[in-house]
């Protein structure tokens, strides 16, 4: 198998580093050599944050170098310029516009709706071990609404 790239992007508090977590455990659970790296910028007062994952047979760097990136996830769209450096030709993006809104329980699940979106696209990682990432990233009485969420973003891929 060859390594998979995955950079996520959006802004502050829109859960790009949750998403990166989930991600990264769930390839790590499937047994995978999982690198991980981010970066905060002016996150916390709502500017760019990006994180970048990286799973396969052996990982040497958690950064993405320019022009590798499989997938590119945006939390928001005005990011896909920021990171247009990452992409190649074949890259496949995932625009927050692939889910709606309203089909979420809390529109702050939007991050995990993309990752339902994602993991249609990675057959590697079974769903057994996105549920068990994301059980172990949100308490108890969020869960629900993320596995929710996570199903949403299955459903809008055709899954």
């Amino acid at each position: 198998m060859k390594n998979i790239n995955i950079v996520f992007a959006g802004l502050g508090g829109q859960g790009v580093l949750r998403a990166s977590d989930i991600t990264a455990e769930a390839a790590f659970l499937t047994g995978f050599d999982v690198k991980k790296a981010e970066v905060h910028g002016m996150s916390q007062r709502g500017g760019s944050v990006s994180s970048d994952v990286r799973f396969g047979a052996g990982i040497k760097s958690p950064m993405i170098p320019a022009g590798t990136a499989d997938f590119l996830v945006l939390l928001d769209a005005s990011q896909k310029e920021p990171n247009a450096l990452s992409c190649h030709a074949g890259t496949v993006i995932i625009d927050p516009g692939v889910i709606k809104i309203e089909d979420l329980p809390n529109p702050k699940g939007l991050n995990v709706a993309l990752l339902g979106y994602l993991s249609t696209k990675l057959p590697e990682i079974p769903e057994e071990n996105w549920q068990k990432a994301l059980e172990n990233n949100f308490p108890e009485k969020l869960r629900e609404s993320n596995v929710t969420a996570f199903q949403v973003g299955r459903q809008a891929a055709g899954k």
